[in-house]
């Protein structure tokens, strides 16, 4: 993958300095002359200005890196801790959807199911995976896949990454919300170990339409939400660019969403997020995978279906009020 050169306005500071470093690099060479004391400083001074942001971030900047248009994509990560992957198309009703994609794989020489969501990068990609965004032929293709790993005994890998699911008229004349639906329940049932990561985005029914697993993982700088920030801050307060605080009240960070448990680990990216260094953050993907999936084989079909059970039926708090005598 090339390097970022797509900067964020909280990192704007890096940029300068960076900028005044290239330029004495550059200098130095030109004239010869040992500018090395200054090149240090400058050194120096741009780690402690990572330091300071990257250690700093609000849920608002990590939505943003979640956003970035450099991270990694599910092909990415697949490309990189997958061999032999097979891609398989087609929901066999209406349409191969390319904003979800699947197929098997092998993981560590043991053979798995693959189903991710899949954004674009250049402007013909973007509107061919129509932005991440799957339809209901997208979500009827991932329950095929998710069947047919029950029948061959594949353990299932998916991968979410989506701002939500395409809320357009031909995806709500398919019926969108029957489809994820439908997914939710089948996915609960599966007799197979099922695991989920949330790459970047993990917006809405669109995300847990292939996110009903035994274990929920998470990029520290992906975030996971009923609704996106921009969505929220429409609703609440009649403004779109009230993102940054509807982002900090939805609670959509991934280390308030493991202390809540709505997810059951953190992975952790390499600094100032994966786009950086996508190796180094599918290196840390494949230890966490292959750690969660050898806790699940050890698990026989009734408890699988059991603990993914228990695992979503203790989210959130409630209260059950006590029948009168």
């Amino acid at each position: 993958m090339e390097k970022t050169t797509y900067v964020l306005e909280f990192e704007k500071p890096l940029r300068e300095l960076t900028r005044n470093l290239d330029e004495l690099r550059q200098q130095s060479l030109e004239t010869n002359v040992n500018l090395s004391e200054q090149i240090s400083a400058i050194e120096k001074k741009i780690e402690a200005a990572k330091r300071e942001i990257y250690s700093n971030l609000t849920p608002w900047q990590r939505v943003q890196i979640a956003r970035h248009p450099r991270r990694p994509y599910a092909l990415d990560y697949i490309g990189m801790i997958f061999e032999g992957f097979q891609e398989l198309h087609g929901d066999r009703q209406f349409n191969d959807d390319r904003a979800l994609i699947g197929g098997t794989a092998f993981f560590g020489g043991e053979a798995v199911m693959i189903i991710a969501q899949q954004k674009g990068r250049e402007t013909k990609e973007k509107i061919s995976r129509n932005f991440g965004m799957p339809q209901p032929e997208g979500y009827r293709k991932a329950l095929r896949l998710a069947r047919m790993a029950e029948k061959f005994h594949l353990p299932l890998i998916t991968f979410i990454d989506t701002p939500g699911a395409y809320p357009g008229i031909g995806s709500e004349e398919r019926h969108v919300s029957e489809a994820i639906a439908v997914n939710l329940r089948e996915f609960a049932m599966l007799r197979v170990p099922s695991i989920s990561v949330v790459i970047g985005e993990g917006g809405s029914g669109g995300a847990l339409g292939i996110g009903v697993t035994n274990r929920v993982l998470i990029f520290e700088n992906s975030y996971y939400s009923v609704i996106s920030p921009e969505g929220c801050a429409a609703i609440l307060w009649k403004d779109a660019a009230a993102a940054s605080k509807a982002a900090s009240a939805l609670k959509l960070n991934a280390e308030t969403l493991e202390s809540l448990g709505v997810v059951d680990e953190v992975i952790a990216e390499p600094f100032g997020g994966a786009h950086h260094n996508p190796s180094q953050a599918a290196e840390a993907l494949r230890y966490s995978l292959q750690k969660h999936l050898n806790d699940l084989r050890g698990l026989d079909d009734e408890s699988l279906l059991s603990a993914r059970y228990d695992r979503f039926r203790k989210l959130g708090v409630y209260d059950e009020p006590v029948a009168a005598r």
